[in-house]
């Protein structure tokens, strides 16, 4: 099953460097200047680069006909606390949706598995381009985990699953957002202090441009001004 393009792997639009259309500023300091109505090729190299880093949503799904489907995706982030509602945004295809917002939508739930560093090598793999009837956990030799709420698997390996039920689709140009909404959550207990997620046991990977990803272990901390 074809894993999205322009998932956390892809860069759908086949950019691997800036295009011309950016001059110099005029206060004297150097700067690329870009207005995005008269650049040549989409924006998405330029945005994909300087909204860093991303998390990377690791979408599991299950289609009509059975097959699972797993496929990472940059474009995520939290929509809503209260009702807790996921983001992530698929780049559409030629045809339209892709495998996983088409699973999404067809059977009202998915799976946001969270990648760790230790599974970056097999997320790579999810993103492989798989005939309609290949699954990626198989392809990339992924255990699945039976879901509680839904009926799409888990990751087993995952430290966090975040089982949803479908919120909303929401065309903008050419990318579609699938909300949904949280219904059950799994934490491992290794990356818990006292019941709750500690940051400092997670090892998440974020998402930079290119094949480019960041570890999450150098961390600091600030107190927020009152």
């Amino acid at each position: 099953m074809c894993a999205a393009t322009g998932s956390a792997d892809a860069d759908p639009t086949g950019e691997t460097a800036m295009t011309d259309g950016g001059t110099a500023g005029t206060d004297g300091a150097d700067a690329l200047e870009i207005d995005a109505a008269d650049h040549d090729g989409s924006l998405y190299r330029i945005l994909s680069s300087a909204v860093v880093p991303r998390p990377i949503a690791w979408v599991s799904t299950t289609s009509e006909d059975g097959v699972d489907n797993l496929a990472p995706y940059s474009f995520f982030t939290v929509a809503s606390v209260d009702p807790p509602v996921l983001l992530f945004a698929p780049v559409d295809g030629a045809d339209g949706l892709k495998d996983t917002p088409r699973n999404a939508r067809d059977t009202g739930e998915f799976v946001v598995n969270l990648v760790t560093a230790d599974l970056a090598e097999a997320m790579n793999e999810t993103s492989a381009t798989l005939s309609a009837d290949e699954s990626e956990f198989d392809h990339a030799g992924l255990e699945r985990a039976a879901s509680t709420a839904v009926a799409p698997p888990r990751v087993a390996d995952a430290t966090v699953a975040f089982e949803c039920t479908l919120h909303d689709l929401v065309d903008v140009g050419g990318s579609t957002l699938v909300l949904g909404e949280v219904e059950h959550v799994h934490i491992k207990e290794s990356v818990t202090t006292d019941g709750k997620i500690d940051v400092d046991e997670i090892d998440a990977l974020g998402r930079l441009a290119g094949s480019r990803y960041a570890r999450t272990g150098d961390r600091f901390s600030l107190e927020r001004p009152p």
